[in-house]
């Protein structure tokens, strides 16, 4: 019979383990000034600070795994800290103070680049755009992306499997990933870094790590695949009527432009109005307003700019004549499509501006979105009176940002803690009864681990308590993240 694994034994900030970890690291890696760790205690929304025994950044794969021998044998809890950019509270310790913030930012070397061969070497550190600027060097591309890009690193987008825009074409990171570097929780190093296109020597492991949040191995390095660098863009901005034409123009497109098609977002009325009015600069794509409207891009290797352009023209032609859409622009250039992409990417700030929003990072199937869509909103305002709910997003791959916002008034801070607690249960409610996911892209982390717990199946949860058991037994790697922490035998 298995038994779940014993909570984290107490670690006191004994002289013995900071002293050893000092030695180890040195003073650039290791530092218990309270000034100095602030700004890693808390993570990006700020809805989450803690407290930690010490702040460790190790140079290389080396000393992650003595350290984590270090934690192993002193009984320390380790949460793993990328560019503290998550959006679920994945990387922030817990207010115990008894673990330690392990940063891999110094350790942000690309090891190689061969562009002949598709893939690119790089430690878990290297932030993301640096990875787009050195396979851009090479004429290559790196074919995933998202707003956080200037700050997200490789370890946190793998360890999270991040998503973004380009999903629809390219797939999560978990599809970007050819070979992995982890150090366990018993300081072994689990290198899986050669890229094979046929492996079947049993479990694929480096999967197994993907997603997992730090709860079973420290993510060290990455073998990512690289794409060409694109010959061809067209990007588009259309007004529609409704989501349900939305959904019946992401599959007319798909039709039409095949693997071009790498991006359908969709952005409702309110959404385009709250950046318009938080951004004074920017404008509106199209002189009419329309209750929903679609960004589409299309990127070729092959085709340039003018025939990708010609034939997302012939298409959405085609779809006005048949009155499934209202109105069209195409981007006449990289600014102008690039200014299309900041109306959508500047939705999540021009709601905070507005007021406190619970945030919803879910997935139905794609041919079910809009219903959900058309029958969770008006569910949720009428169970709460006052508040707005909207839903933007990738449409592409079943994944929208469903945001209800608070009425008017409320206060920020208080009002999610109360309300917004009971909203949030009833939206995840709605996505578990439509055959959804909780968390479409940004993961668990200790944001949902209680709705995880309460809505996932009893045995997919079962089987994941089991993995983190055997790999690790104390439960020192990222404790009450993603999964709840077990209780004592």
């Amino acid at each position: 019979m298995n038994h779940p694994a014993p909570p984290p034994r107490p670690a006191p900030a004994s002289d013995a383990f900071l002293a050893d970890a000092a030695d180890l690291l040195g003073p650039r890696g290791l530092t218990t000034d309270p000034e100095r760790m602030d700004a890693w205690l808390t993570d990006w929304r700020g809805r989450y600070t803690g407290r930690a025994l010490a702040l460790a950044s190790p140079a290389s794969t080396a000393e992650v795994a003595a350290l984590a021998r270090l934690c192993a044998a002193h009984g320390v809890p380790i949460v793993p800290q990328g560019g503290n950019s998550g959006m679920a509270g994945g990387a922030t310790p817990d207010a115990s103070g008894t673990a330690i913030i392990l940063s891999l930012r110094r350790m942000d070397a690309i090891r190689s680049l061969n562009a002949e061969a598709g893939h690119i070497v790089c430690e878990a550190g290297v932030i993301l755009q640096t990875l787009h600027d050195a396979a851009d060097a090479a004429l290559m591309r790196f074919p995933l992306t998202l707003g956080g890009k200037g700050s997200a690193t490789i370890g946190g987008l793998i360890s999270t499997n991040a998503g973004g825009t380009q999903v629809l074409r390219h797939g999560t990171m978990r599809a970007q990933v050819l070979g992995l570097e982890a150090v366990l929780a018993s300081g072994d190093v689990l290198d899986l870094m050669i890229p094979l296109k046929k492996d079947n020597r049993g479990f694929d492991l480096k999967q197994l790590l993907i997603g997992s949040e730090g709860t079973l191995g420290i993510v060290t390095a990455a073998t990512l695949r690289l794409l060409p660098a694109p010959v061809g863009r067209a990007t588009a901005w259309v007004g529609l009527g409704g989501i349900i034409e939305a959904r019946t123009l992401l599959r007319r497109m798909e039709r039409a432009l095949g693997d071009a098609l790498e991006g359908f977002e969709v952005v409702p009325a309110h959404c385009l109005e709250s950046v318009l009015a938080h951004q004074p600069a920017a404008r509106a794509p199209l002189a009419g307003r329309h209750a929903w409207n679609a960004l589409i891009e299309c990127v070729s290797p092959a085709s340039d700019s003018a025939v990708l352009r010609e034939a997302l023209e012939a298409a959405l032609a085609e779809a006005l004549d048949e009155g499934l859409i209202a109105d069209a622009v195409i981007a006449a250039n990289d600014t102008q499509a690039e200014a299309f992409w900041a109306l959508r990417d500047g939705i999540s700030a021009a709601e905070r501006a507005i007021g406190p929003a619970m945030q919803h990072d879910i997935s139905v199937p794609v041919e079910t979105m809009p219903e959900f869509i058309l029958a969770a909103s008006p569910q949720i305002e009428a169970a709460f009176p006052g508040t707005r709910a909207v839903a933007f997003g990738h449409l592409g791959d079943g994944n929208v940002h469903f945001h209800v916002l608070a009425p008017q008034g409320a206060v920020r801070g208080v009002w999610e803690e109360a309300d917004g607690k009971a909203v949030s249960a009833r939206v995840y409610d709605l996505v578990t009864q439509w055959g959804g996911s909780i968390s479409a892209e940004h993961g668990i982390g200790q944001m949902k681990v209680g709705e995880l717990a309460r809505l996932h199946d009893p045995v997919a949860l079962a089987v994941m308590m089991q993995v983190k058991q055997a790999l690790d037994p104390d439960n020192l790697l990222n404790p009450g993240k993603l999964l709840p922490n077990p209780v004592p035998r």
